[in-house]
């Protein structure tokens, strides 16, 4: 029997199981997760997070995809997880209104905003990786750039992402032969200055209703085109089917990612 909590970002829902004792186990992981995630078999869920001990942060975000697979790096769910580690563990440690992730790509500083947003630094955005060409390609008369938030992206601008089939592009650009290690999509409509819409697709998981790697993807793909861009001063808004993501940068330019983190549920499953 293994205690289990939900949570979202902006629609963005995991299932988070404190495993500090190492209960969740992990023979036949894969298959395990692949079943919690499932929507109609399963608990549902874009991802199965695992809150694990770290020597160098006040915890290690385990994270795996719906299809049980590992990613690197989701900007949703490490602010889940500092929410989740907030509420849960019972310590001095989670007064603070800084919590220290420890991740696979990397530690991230996550802070509690006063009005209860959670932001995190996601660092900087990289533009040459092994998972991408380096410059651009074009799928289905759509033109794509491509970055790495700790995890590979590809991010098309379109005229109106409700005419996008996303479930029908999706899968064929992850699957490209082009990206070794498969590939987030992004379609990123401009609605107006520092307003954008986002549908996206994240390998492993399929659509999503948000994705925090994603939208930093997005923002640096802006920045990189800022005059075409017409941006301003502040914070960027990002709009998801499940709700907005607001970006900016620091003065070292690294990527600054805010939004809600819920919870929505507990409950024991039988693995």
């Amino acid at each position: 029997m293994i205690k289990f909590f939900k949570y979202h970002g902006t629609g963005n829902d995991f299932i988070m199981i404190d495993n500090r004792d190492k209960s969740f186990s992990s023979k036949d992981a894969k298959e395990k997760i692949k079943l919690l995630c499932d929507r109609h078999n399963g608990i549902g869920a874009d991802g199965l997070i695992l809150l694990e001990d770290s020597k160098k942060a006040d915890c290690f975000m385990n994270y795996f995809n719906a299809d049980g697979t590992q990613a690197e790096m989701c900007g949703n769910g490490v602010r889940c997880t500092a929410k989740f580690f907030i509420d849960q563990i019972k310590s001095k440690k989670v007064k603070q209104k800084e919590i220290l992730i420890d991740t696979r790509a990397g530690i991230k500083k996550v802070i509690c905003e006063k009005d209860g947003s959670f932001s995190v630094n996601m660092g900087l955005p990289v533009f040459s990786h092994a998972d991408f060409p380096d410059d651009s390609l074009s799928f289905h008369e759509i033109l794509f750039k491509f970055v790495s938030m700790g995890n590979p992206h590809a991010v098309g601008f379109v005229k109106n992402t409700s005419f996008v089939d996303i479930s029908n592009i999706g899968p064929k650009i992850e699957n490209d032969f082009h990206f070794p290690n498969k590939i987030n999509i992004e379609f990123v409509e401009k609605v107006k200055d520092n307003h954008f819409k986002v549908k996206v697709w994240e390998r492993g998981s399929g659509a999503t209703m948000a994705c925090g790697t994603g939208a930093c993807a997005v923002y640096a793909i802006i920045l990189k085109d800022r005059v075409r861009q017409d941006l301003t001063q502040g914070e960027v808004t990002l709009e998801f089917p499940g709700g907005n993501l607001y970006l900016s940068e620091n003065k070292e330019g690294e990527i600054i990612l805010r939004g809600e983190a819920e919870y929505v549920f507990k409950g024991e499953v039988v693995l």
